[in-house]
């Protein structure tokens, strides 16, 4: 089964929307953006979330300042953000890691156990390149992002064969609002299309 992430949550709605429809993992944005949440804001969120929902802070080239605030209020479980960041970051033992790999940039023989792969910019809509994805995913679990909505999930899983997908823009009305019915829509895709 497809793992499932939904991103870039503002509200107590999408959250509820995601988890009801069986969203794997949930993920606020900390790096600046039209879905940037404070840690004390996702901890809100959060909440109530089931302990079978992954809680995802999602970051871009952060300070330590602000991953010890967002590890220290909102406890995550995961941390992503560029994979070049984790060098110079003190983290949590326990945190586990979500390292972002876009477009164009240049990989390592040796890969981390999971990656979220996408296009060159966050959260813009932009679809990532299938085929260098594709490649990627036969060497670990690949998160695949950028781009996707219901409309195009089932393509993306049959031509990456990914670990998983996320989606921000693409269950959204607007820019930084989510749309309960594209939420549903795009998990019921994504979850037929792996079948």
């Amino acid at each position: 089964m497809i793992w499932i992430k939904i991103c870039g949550l503002t509200t107590r709605e999408a959250v509820d929307a995601a988890v009801a429809a069986g969203a794997d993992a949930i993920g606020f944005v900390f790096a600046p953006s039209k879905r940037q949440v404070t840690a004390a804001q996702a901890a809100a969120l959060a909440q109530d979330v089931p302990a079978r929902v992954t809680r995802v802070a999602v970051m871009q080239h952060p300070s330590q300042a602000l991953v010890d605030e967002v590890c220290d209020i909102f406890r995550p479980d995961v941390l992503q953000t560029d994979a070049e960041d984790f060098a110079s970051l003190r983290l949590p033992s326990e945190l586990e890691l979500l390292p972002v790999i876009r477009d164009g940039q240049e990989v390592d023989a040796s890969l981390p156990a999971r990656i979220l792969y996408e296009g060159r910019t966050s959260g813009a809509g932009t679809t990532a390149d299938w085929t260098c994805a594709r490649e990627l995913a036969r060497r670990t679990q690949l998160v695949l992002a950028g781009g996707l909505s219901a409309r195009n999930v089932a393509d993306a899983i049959a031509a990456v064969r990914p670990f998983g997908v996320d989606v921000s823009s693409g269950v959204e009305s607007a820019p930084g609002k989510k749309d309960i019915a594209k939420i549903d829509a795009f998990i019921r895709a994504a979850r037929a299309a792996s079948r």
